[in-house]
């Protein structure tokens, strides 16, 4: 039988919520995976409840992540929700979790126990300051870790307070982190044939592994190079940065070589021997007087339009800065589908982000749909532990099952 993805065959079970760990695991099932997604009832993952959700409580948020998983929501404070999740370990070549590091410990299900119930499973352990070291313990989301990691304070104006993203770039980040390291690890259980692992994955280490230019040019100038918030323009390359345009702005990007060949789009030869504006080192010093002499050139053409084709032409790296709506609706991201359409039985339609890993073998999944809350508990503890209807019926009874209809 032609297997449907890459990762068709390997089963995961997800114990994570919110975002990090559902990013992680939405990208394995669009690879093939079998993704049982364990929520702690009774209300489940706590996403199931953002915004935008329609009058019967069905959030759009949730669906995002979760398309194609498999839900089975246990009390996970009890003996026998344990049980389940002990047993189903035993049939999972994946176990991911974003719990505080510690919880997963008390429960009864750290490394030392699940290694031993399955020595070929790759645990994954998401965070956000890793599970050892200083600040482990201390709570934390997306844009705490970034506060942490120096991100927040390279963003904004640099006379004013930094500003906040609106973007949760470092659990998506960190998810993709997280695919990659249980990716490879399964690589080498396939050809080593040495069994299971953990794999530690935080927030704080993959912000601080964004920082391109900040920590070795801080450290290997002996500090004199001192990072820092600059608004709508690079510190040091310029021009790079946010310019005000006929319409709206435009980002341009124009590296050194660039300089004369931007001058000569806008018809400005003599600012390519300008003093002022010569070298890199010039123009970021006379960065205001620069910037005034591109945004008149573009606030005299005839559109944004215009100077896009003009700047383009040239070759130089120019885009307008796109609204969120203008975006969806660009033909490139159409075409592409950078930005997709799916339909939920009780959602009904709306639209997503699209697969961002693409395979020449394989086509991304269409019919995949969000699991209601506790959707696959008959399925699941049938298959895998062998429970009857009256086994079932017993935990339905007893509160360590639970089931909404979205």
């Amino acid at each position: 039988m032609k297997p449907k993805h890459v990762m068709d065959g390997y089963r995961i079970l997800d114990l994570s919520q919110y975002l990090a760990g559902p990013a992680a695991t939405n990208l394995m099932v669009q690879m093939g995976a079998e993704v049982i997604k364990v929520e702690g009832g009774p209300h489940g993952d706590p996403v199931r409840t953002f915004p935008f959700s329609n009058k019967e409580r069905r959030s759009a948020y949730f669906i995002q992540q979760n398309r194609g998983k498999k839900s089975i929501c246990l009390d996970l404070k009890s003996p026998e929700g344990i049980e389940i999740v002990k047993e189903l370990i035993k049939h999972c070549d994946v176990l991911i979790q974003n719990f505080a590091p510690g919880v997963i410990e008390r429960m009864g299900l750290g490394w030392d126990v699940v290694k031993d119930l399955n020595p070929n499973i790759i645990m994954c352990a998401i965070s956000a300051f890793g599970q050892e070291g200083p600040l482990a313990a201390h709570p934390g989301f997306d844009y705490i870790a970034q506060a942490y990691a120096a991100v927040t304070d390279m963003i904004g104006e640099a006379d004013k307070a930094p500003s906040m993203t609106m973007l949760a770039f470092g659990d998506v980040g960190t998810g993709v982190h997280a695919l990659t390291a249980i990716g490879y690890a399964l690589l080498e259980r396939e050809l080593q044939n040495n069994g299971g692992q953990y794999l530690d994955i935080s927030l704080l280490d993959t912000y601080f592994h964004h920082h391109e230019v900040n920590i070795q040019a801080y450290s290997a100038s002996k500090g004199k190079m001192l990072p820092h918030r600059n608004g709508p323009h690079h510190p040091a390359v310029a021009p790079t940065g946010i310019f005000k345009s006929k319409n709206a702005h435009l980002v341009i990007l124009a590296l050194l070589h660039q300089w004369p060949v931007l001058c000569k789009a806008m018809e400005r030869e003599d600012m390519i021997d300008d003093p002022r504006f010569k070298e890199n080192e010039d123009r970021v010093k006379n960065i205001e007087e620069m910037t005034a002499e591109i945004e008149k050139w573009l606030q005299s053409q005839d559109s944004d339009e215009a100077a896009l084709a003009k700047l383009e032409k040239a070759r130089i790296p120019v885009a307008p800065l796109l609204t969120v709506p203008q975006a969806m609706e660009h033909p490139h991201m159409i075409e592409r589908e950078v930005i997709r359409t799916i339909e939920d039985p009780i959602l009904g339609e709306f639209q997503i982000p699209g697969m961002p890993l693409r395979f020449s073998k394989y086509d991304v999944p269409k019919d995949i749909v969000a699991p209601t809350l506790g959707q696959h508990n008959e399925e699941i503890l049938t298959t895998f532990l062998k429970y009857d209807a009256t086994k079932i019926d017993e935990l339905k009874d007893k509160k360590v099952l639970f089931q909404k209809a979205v």
